[in-house]
């Protein structure tokens, strides 16, 4: 009897712990670019991100896109955007996001973390809102920050809003 009690706790602390680690497996990325109300999508997303719901602690969301498959639903000004002028996607072929840290606020998800974009790295955060098994959440960037100025004059007006959807399983 002694025997069972112990394999029954040994395997329903194997089964819990399983339950609580989640991996993104897919994601959605789109972005607005606001001053022009120009919208769009990167695709070839990877990860390797790993969350604990009860330890977020020792969680960490990373990922990457590939540059290339930028699309506005334009072709002239995608192959334009591509090029070396603005995100140079043959010598940044990827754009990267790795956190250092996520706090639950609410019901929001917090992520800090870092945004590597044409080589240059910057801090951002997402606010995400978690649904059964996804996390859809935002940020707001502004491309001179990352050295890809669309409009000149100020910093505002290169405001881009980056939408991200994540399935978690």
């Amino acid at each position: 009897m002694r025997y069972y009690l112990v394999l029954f706790l040994i395997v329903g602390t194997v089964f819990n712990v399983q339950a609580q680690d989640a991996q993104i497996t897919t994601a959605a990325v789109s972005f607005t670019f606001v001053k022009k109300d120009v919208t769009g999508f990167i695709s070839g997303f990877k990860s390797t991100s790993k969350i604990d719901w009860n330890d977020l602690e020792n969680s960490v969301i990373e990922g990457q896109v590939e540059t290339e498959t930028l699309k506005t639903g334009n072709f002239i000004r995608d192959w334009s955007l591509k090029g070396s002028k603005y995100f140079d996607a043959d010598a940044f072929p990827l754009i990267t996001f790795k956190s250092n840290r996520l706090v639950l606020e609410d019901s929001d998800l917090l992520v800090y973390g870092t945004l590597t974009l044409k080589g240059i790295s910057k801090p951002i955060e997402f606010r995400f809102t978690r649904t059964e098994n996804s996390l859809k959440g935002s940020t707001t960037l502004f491309t001179p920050d990352f050295d890809i100025t669309i409009l000149k004059n100020n910093r505002e007006n290169n405001k881009v809003i980056v939408t991200l959807n994540l399935i978690v399983e």
